[in-house]
């Protein structure tokens, strides 16, 4: 099966994993390749890092979808019939956004915007930063400008706090130290207790910062904006757990990333979200099957000086327990994906870092099982 039939009906598909493991130019060879098919794609990260766009070959990416122009990829000889399009999410610019659509006015708007709880909380609160990640993703779905949203999250502990954000934000601000903030002046401080009360008076005395003040003057302005963020965050969970939603993940053949799969896999089942299939990249594929290896050694000795026939012959025994680790480690994976689809991508001799690596990867991806078959017999042969 290829990644075209896993996304066919998709609107969104979001590719987890551990980090290290080619998340992010898997994320962008799908995206390419469902533009290839006539799709318009938009592939978006959270990855403060480049790679997504140097993989695209531009110089940088923004907060807002950002077309990737087809002369970039002709070279490629890729028949691009729809289009792709590429952006890195701004989480505290989201927040932002956020805030200036939902308040009242504007003015209340910039009241928020400017109070210094609120840029703390835009940025280091847990949970604030996935979420409105996930709310520009439910934004871009929503306004349907794109026939596919292909994301790149961050490494899967991390993406186990994406998931879990809008959960989190909504008991959050459905919760009692929230409403107590929201009452008349006074309660926040009777909330807090006496000692807190002490000790945020001194640290006014001492900087100028008025805490209390800021924290109450912060939940005043949210006021009945919290209605607004709870409905927010019930309806991106709706779309994440959606039959046009695909989880796809994303891994090595290594243990320790086959370990973060299996774990991100059972992940997935608990919160309902759709499960699609996984992709393991870098796979050291069986070249000597049943073969001896003494008898390529003697082989080689026939063609080669003795030093080097002995150095190919040790990388040949090396690639071989490579290969049969991974094995292994794949046979591991399949029991618990219930049938789902695992696409294997060969071990290459270069890092994909350009529009040319890009097209390497989607062969594979986007491949039936047997040409698939075919082409990494040939990369083995």
């Amino acid at each position: 099966m290829s990644v075209a039939a896993l996304l066919e009906g998709k609107r969104v598909c979001v590719c987890g994993g551990s980090g290290g493991v080619g998340k992010t130019t898997t994320s962008a060879a799908i995206a390419l390749g469902m533009a290839a098919q006539g799709a318009k794609v938009a592939v978006v990260t959270i990855d403060p890092a480049k790679r997504l766009a140097n993989a695209l070959g531009l110089e940088e990416l923004e907060n807002e979808p950002r077309r990737v122009e087809p002369e970039r990829l002709a070279p490629s000889g890729l028949e691009i019939r729809g289009e792709l399009w590429a952006m890195m999410l701004d989480p505290k610019r989201t927040f932002d956004d956020l805030i200036e659509r939902l308040a009242p006015t504007p003015q209340r708007a910039q009241e928020i915007l400017g109070n210094r709880v609120y840029r703390e909380l835009s940025t280091a609160v847990s949970g604030s930063q996935e979420f409105t990640a996930i709310a520009k993703l439910y934004d871009l779905d929503r306004e349907g400008d794109f026939d596919l949203l292909v994301l790149d999250t961050p490494p899967s502990r991390n993406a186990l706090d994406f998931l879990e954000a809008p959960g989190r934000l909504t008991s959050f601000l459905e919760g009692r130290a929230l409403k107590a903030f929201l009452r008349p002046t006074g309660i926040g401080m009777r909330f807090l207790g006496r000692p807190a009360g002490v000790l945020l008076g001194g640290l006014r005395k001492i900087t100028g910062v008025d805490l209390l003040a800021d924290l109450s003057t912060f939940f005043q302005l949210l006021g009945g904006m919290t209605e607004d963020f709870s409905r927010r965050a019930a309806q991106v969970e709706k779309m994440l757990k959606s039959d046009s939603t695909a989880f796809l993940l994303i891994t090595s053949a290594q243990q320790e990333s086959i370990d973060e799969a299996i774990w991100f896999r059972r992940t997935l089942e608990k919160g309902d979200l759709p499960f699609a299939g996984v992709v393991v990249n870098r796979v050291h594929h069986d070249i000597l099957g049943d073969g001896d290896e003494q008898q390529v050694g003697a082989e080689l000795a026939g063609l080669l000086t003795p030093e080097l026939a002995t150095l190919v012959t040790q990388n040949f025994h090396d690639y071989h327990v490579l290969a049969r680790r991974d094995e292994q480690n794949i046979a591991r994976l399949e029991p618990e994906l219930d049938g789902r689809p695992v696409l294997l991508v060969p071990h290459l001799d270069d890092d994909v870092h350009d529009i040319e690596g890009l097209l390497r990867i989607h062969r594979y991806l986007f491949a039936s099982a047997e040409e698939r078959a075919q082409m990494i017999a040939e990369v083995v042969a």
